[in-house]
């Protein structure tokens, strides 16, 4: 993790800013710096973010204080982000932030797939970030807003039918319906999601609940390798939206552990249903290509998913992992 402060300088380059743009497209900056930082690549966060300027947002205005009385009425409201997130900061300030985080997480889990799941990846990238090092005012702030995100974008997921599933997250994956019509934006197609298969659903011991856990994000990412043509960023969330997750497990009672499992694998699952493409590609082996070379293309492409899925590759570091990074580098475009 980062010790030269350039992080905690970011963040606080970042916190001006709101966690949207345009009413409804993800400020992905603080999540990508991050994973600069994490890869040893502090260096390079300034002229990053410089290159990412332009779709910055200033903060938000706020409309009423979220107290312990009205939140569940401010729940899933985005107009109240400014809100939700000075609450966090106050939480946060009062209070040890792990204690905060399990008071919020099970409140906050049924509802981690609205924001197309960005709201749980930035927070899984903060506590990341606080469980590596020092709790700076920065990344505690950085906390708060994530949660704060997270509130505010608060979308559940119900009455999805069970369907025929698999043993294996990756045949379990292979499984997966696509939706009825593939068109739209991400709220539009996750309303067409009517069921999915069943995987995993008899676990109850928290370490296989991890170990599942772990399973699913390593299936897929190979899977992007793959299949990631059907759409090129939002397939990247059925493995960086788990991933956040699996990060953050450790900073939580293992009493939280099954349900963020089962939690991660609706989301990874219905993202699948709604862009996984007819037909998968070959997987075009990654070479000789270490995990660090592999990295550093990702920051000279510049994109912020490709920098957040190549992150989580690296998490596993195997063949078709890095295959599944380099994909990414193959179909998105370049930051500029």
């Amino acid at each position: 993790m980062d010790t030269t402060g350039t992080l905690d300088e970011a963040l606080q380059r970042l916190h001006g800013s709101g966690p949207e743009r345009l009413g409804r497209l993800t400020n992905h900056a603080p999540m990508a710096v991050e994973a600069l930082a994490a890869h040893g690549q502090a260096r390079s966060v300034h002229r990053w973010l410089d290159l990412y300027a332009d779709k910055l947002e200033e903060f938000p205005s706020g409309v009423e204080p979220v107290t312990a009385g009205n939140w569940r009425s401010a729940l899933g409201d985005p107009r109240r982000a400014a809100d939700w997130i000075s609450h966090f900061e106050r939480e946060i300030a009062a209070r040890p932030w792990r204690e905060v985080l399990t008071q919020w997480w099970p409140r906050l889990l049924p509802g981690m797939y609205g924001g197309s799941t960005h709201p749980v990846i930035r927070v899984g990238h903060a506590v990341r970030t606080l469980l590596a090092g020092e709790s700076t005012a920065p990344r505690l702030a950085e906390l708060a807003h994530g949660l704060g995100y997270w509130a505010a974008r608060h979308r559940p997921v119900a009455g999805l039918a069970q369907l025929p599933g698999a043993d294996s997250a990756a045949a379990a994956l292979d499984a997966v319906p696509p939706v009825a019509v593939r068109e739209g934006e991400f709220p539009a197609r996750l309303d067409r999601v009517r069921g999915l298969p069943v995987w995993a659903a008899e676990v109850t011991d928290p370490g296989d609940a991890r170990r599942r856990l772990t399973e699913l994000v390593r299936a897929a990412t190979h899977r992007y390798a793959t299949h990631g043509h059907g759409e090129e960023t939002m397939l990247v969330h059925a493995a960086t939206a788990p991933n956040a997750v699996l990060r953050t497990l450790p900073a939580l009672p293992h009493a939280l552990w099954v349900p963020s499992l089962r939690a991660a694998w609706t989301a990874s699952a219905a993202v699948t249903a709604m862009y996984a493409p007819d037909t998968p590609v070959a997987c075009t082996p990654p070479g000789t290509r270490t995990p660090e070379e592999v990295f550093e293309r990702a920051l000279e492409h510049g994109d912020e998913h490709v920098i957040k899925l190549t992150d989580t590759a690296l998490d596993f570091a195997d063949e078709p992992a890095l295959a599944a990074a380099l994909r990414a580098v193959e179909l998105s475009e370049p930051l500029r």
